[in-house]
């Protein structure tokens, strides 16, 4: 076999355990589409530069992972974007290890670059107040988007899992909704009643107007009857941050982080956020926490005569 024809064949073994590995996280792991598609992308982007520099990656040392590392960083991307690369290696590595492929991981001494933390987001009130005001109920589509915003703001949810709601998850009658979250977890968050009674009209008046012969028992429907993705919400969104006139670089999981903010800061306690938000630790709740006490000390200074 010639060298060319030993690459190919590399190369072709390659491709088949990427391919079995994003398989794997998207039935074993339960990823979204939208994470393996992310996955590929990143190794995608790691095999195409080991080809470049005649790399194999099925026979490298963590001093190669560590240029291709060094690759990224020239290439000015941001720190945060060189962990999602790593991690994505790692997986895979991690994959490679356990189908045998490899007798041990050349990540397993490799760190990623320190990351500061940030916190969360915030919708300030005035213009939270500006998004919930901003469609118009008395039409078919503005009552939709004010459904979509109330159900946003009232649980907490993560885009993808109100793109995945289905009519019998609203319980009208006890005010809750049924979510299912990360890894088909389920759980139940409470709705407040002018989000019920939002959802209520929606289902009425709006939604027997929308519905077509694909709509299924999708809560959310676009304009031609189809199931809206969370693609499709994220843009109806954007739009209604045009209408309302306000920041526009606003993402609907700034509605999540400002509904948890809300919450501690209204006296919840941090377990019962973490339910509602779906939060396998609580520590990843916390950080909420460092968000009310900013807010508790800026009052502090702007209240406090001798501040």
């Amino acid at each position: 076999m010639s060298a060319q024809e030993h690459g190919s064949a590399s190369n072709r073994q390659v491709d088949e355990l990427l391919d079995a590995f994003l398989a794997s996280q998207e039935i074993e792991r339960n990823l979204s589409t939208h994470s393996v598609r992310a996955y590929a992308c990143d190794l995608r982007a790691f095999l195409d530069w080991a080809e470049r520099e005649g790399v194999d990656p099925l026979a490298t040392g963590h001093r190669n992972i560590r240029r291709y590392l060094a690759y990224l960083d020239q290439a000015q991307y941001s720190r945060r974007t060189v962990n999602r690369h790593l991690s994505a290696l790692r997986g895979f590595y991690r994959f490679l290890v356990a189908e045998e492929v490899l007798s041990a991981s050349p990540l397993e001494a490799v760190a990623g670059p320190k990351q500061p933390k940030s916190l969360p987001r915030l919708i300030p009130p005035a213009e939270m107040d500006a998004i919930l005001n901003a469609s118009d109920t008395g039409t078919v589509k503005g009552l939709r988007d004010q459904a979509i915003l109330e159900t946003l703001y009232a649980s907490g949810a993560r885009i993808g899992e109100v793109a995945t709601l289905s009519c019998g998850d609203i319980d009208f009658t006890s005010g809750h909704m049924r979510v299912l979250g990360k890894g088909s977890k389920e759980r139940i968050v409470p709705l407040h009643p002018l989000a019920i009674e939002t959802l209520h009209r929606y289902l009425r008046e709006s939604r027997p107007q929308l519905a077509g012969p694909r709509s299924g028992d999708a809560l959310f429907l676009s304009t031609r009857g189809n199931p809206m993705s969370a693609e499709a919400l994220r843009n109806t969104f954007k739009n209604i941050l045009a209408r309302a006139g306000v920041d526009q670089s606003y993402h609907p999981h700034d509605v999540r982080h400002t509904f948890a903010t809300d919450l501690l800061e209204g006296g919840a306690d941090l377990r019962s956020v973490q339910e509602m938000l779906g939060h396998a630790s609580l520590s990843t709740t916390q950080i909420y926490t460092h968000l009310s006490a900013s807010h508790l000390k800026d009052i502090h200074h702007q209240s406090h005569p001798r501040a």
